[in-house]
């Protein structure tokens, strides 16, 4: 029960969310309620003039059949005399004049009168329908903006803690299930609750007996449509969960394609799309199977007050208590009643399957941003010596799950201008210490400065434009080798670009290429070497001239004799920079002005590579293996 309970109330929540979603859009939305309103008004006016055109078709058979000059009521008195009392109160309920047959001019008149209500209705409604569109088609390119934005504001922990296409799929199919959702619920939402309200006050004009019929089985309607609802719900929420985890196992496998081409684990991926694939199939099939119930169920409902309607309206016409034009105005708005029940209730499922959606999107919305900058607790720390190349690590402390610490108690100063080398074993803890100083995570405790100043005390933009970084796994832009580099600095000139290229040995390949620089690159730059993909990433990192360099495993992929030329074009950037080098290849480091071998997220030595080469410790052991 408090399962389902909360079920309700997230499914409420998110809804009424969605809802104010449309909240900047209220001006459009007014109208859109005026012209539901007009459209819908006029249309419902239809079938009471197709109705009266119907009572003159009626009324001039029946007074053509009547002698000439005697009034309706004598004509009644002579039926009832005769002993026909059904065709008396026939007569007597309808307005035949004897004598006088059917008028095709007046109900020409009256046929041109609906015809062009008709026709306003519909352009009103078509008019109606534009406007919903832009209303949300707006709506949406905002939550697609507020996701953009969101993106970027959240931490490296929440991409590093989900596979990357269950994210995918939530700011792409869920979005774009929200917005087939909107598109077509909304719209029919209100066109049909506005229509079901109009013919409701028309039954009740013509006859409240038979509306009182007509809306007998609404309860049953809703009752339906609730429990079948209640019960597919789950299914939506799972269709979209295991949609998630068919995109993160698609996307797992695509862009690691050739490891598993190269480990021969392509039966084991195919079995394992075929297990994801197979839940989605379940969920949709279920989801579908439960929803598809409540069209048949609401018509069948729905005819059973259309009967109603017919047999009791049929006595009253023929007790002369309404007339013929009015019932069949009366059976129209019946049907006209009945069909948005049904079309509310058979668009429930669309509109569950956009509210899990939805859920899923403000699921991602509300996740925590990263910190922002602040002040350090407590009173003011004195001044360090404003120099902008000096960093320092004060006894910082840091886990990525609790009680699991990757960095313990760990201490260091990078004096201005020195090259600072970073070794030890996988998992030690290499990677995290340059994480903590880009700020993408922050340490449990301690501090870390540059120039001085706590990192934490300073925006992320501003402590960002001062590094810049060469990261182990390369990341190209789609597009040309030149707007790969320039990607780091975008305002920077054609001729700066060329030259951080030079520097980079970018233009040792580039002159081999028949595009040169203008070379477009396949995703993620497939079409060019590992080594070549890392001077590019090295180029953009010199054109955008920082004040302190990280290379992370910057030439562990590269070979020997391009590992030379990035290390002469290195040995320039370096020069009056603060860097931080971290490489499993010691040939890397020798000239580097303090190694720190870090060992479980403790520094275990530092000192210079002659140093430690003395000390015959773990960096000794270390160039031996």
């Amino acid at each position: 029960m408090l399962a389902s309970a909360q079920r309700s109330e997230n499914f409420r929540g998110t809804l009424l969310r969605l809802v104010k979603q449309l909240t900047p859009q209220r001006g459009r939305v007014a109208v859109v309620m005026l012209l539901g309103v007009a459209g819908i008004a006029v249309g419902v006016i239809g079938p009471r003039i197709l109705g009266h055109a119907t009572d003159l078709l009626f009324n001039g058979v029946l007074g053509r059949g009547l002698p000439t000059g005697i009034t309706r009521e004598q004509a009644v008195e002579a039926a009832r005399a005769r002993g026909d009392n059904t065709f008396a109160d026939l007569l007597a309920g309808s307005h035949a004049i004897p004598g006088q047959g059917v008028d095709f001019d007046a109900i020409g008149r009256v046929l041109t009168i609906a015809l062009l209500l008709y026709l306003v209705s519909a352009v009103m409604v078509w008019a109606e329908a534009l406007l919903l569109n832009s209303i949300v088609q707006r709506t949406m390119h905002a939550l697609r903006a507020h996701v953009e934005d969101k993106i970027h504001r959240l931490p490296l922990s929440y991409f590093d803690s989900r596979p990357r296409g269950e994210i995918l799929s939530r700011v792409t199919n869920d979005i774009d299930n929200v917005q087939t959702s909107l598109t077509i619920t909304v719209s029919q939402l209100l066109t049909s609750a506005l229509t079901v309200l109009a013919v409701l006050a028309a039954m009740l004009w013509i006859s409240p007996l038979l509306a009182l019929i007509t809306v007998l089985t609404v309860p049953f309607t809703l009752l339906a449509t609730r429990l079948i609802t209640k019960r597919s719900r789950q299914h939506f929420m799972a269709q979209w969960r295991n949609t998630g985890r068919l995109n993160a196992h698609i996307e797992e496998t695509y862009s690691g394609f050739t490891v598993v081409k190269t480990f021969g684990h392509r039966a084991l991926a195919e079995e394992k799309f075929r297990e994801l694939n197979n839940d989605v199939y379940q969920a949709s099939f279920g989801a579908q199977s439960l929803s598809g119930l409540v069209a048949p169920i609401t018509t069948f409902i729905g005819n059973i007050s259309y009967v109603g309607v017919a047999v009791v309206g049929g006595i009253q016409v023929a007790t002369g208590q309404i007339s013929l034009g009015s019932i069949q105005a009366f059976i129209q708005y019946v049907r006209q009643f009945n069909q948005p029940l049904t079309q509310i209730a058979s668009m429930y499922n669309t509109l569950q399957s956009g509210i899990a959606s939805a859920e899923r999107v403000f699921e991602f919305l509300d996740a925590d941003d990263e910190v922002v900058a602040t002040s350090a607790a407590g009173a003011p720390t004195a001044p360090l010596p404003a120099d902008p190349d000096r960093v320092e690590f004060d006894r910082v402390n840091f886990s990525y799950r609790p009680g699991t610490p990757v960095i313990e108690d760990l201490s260091f100063i990078a004096e201005p201008g020195s090259t600072v080398a970073i070794v030890g074993p996988t998992g030690a803890g290499k990677t995290t210490l340059v994480n903590l100083l880009m700020r993408f995570y922050e340490p449990d405790s301690g501090r870390i400065l540059v120039g001085g100043r706590e990192i934490a005390a300073m925006s992320r933009d501003e402590l960002r434009s001062r590094i810049g970084m060469v990261l182990q796994d390369t990341w190209l832009i789609g597009g040309t080798i030149y707007d790969n580099i320039a990607y780091g600095r975008p305002d920077a000139t054609e001729a700066e670009v060329i030259e951080a290229a030079r520097t980079a040995r970018v233009d040792h390949f580039v002159h081999t290429l028949p595009n040169g620089y203008q070379t477009r690159l396949n995703e993620n730059g497939v079409n060019i070497s590992a080594g070549e993909k890392q001077l590019i990433t090295i180029a953009r990192a010199l054109l955008r001239q920082p004040q302190l360099l990280i290379l992370d495993e910057a030439t562990s992929s590269v070979d020997s004799r391009t590992e030379l030329l990035i290390a002469q074009a290195t040995a320039e950037l370096r020069r009056n920079r603060t860097s931080f080098i971290i490489a499993h290849r010691l040939s890397t480091i020798r000239d580097a002005d303090l190694i720190l071998v870090v060992q479980a997220g403790r520094i275990v030595e530092r000192g210079s590579h002659d140093e430690l080469l003395e000390r015959r410790g773990a960096y000794w052991e270390m160039t031996r293996a």
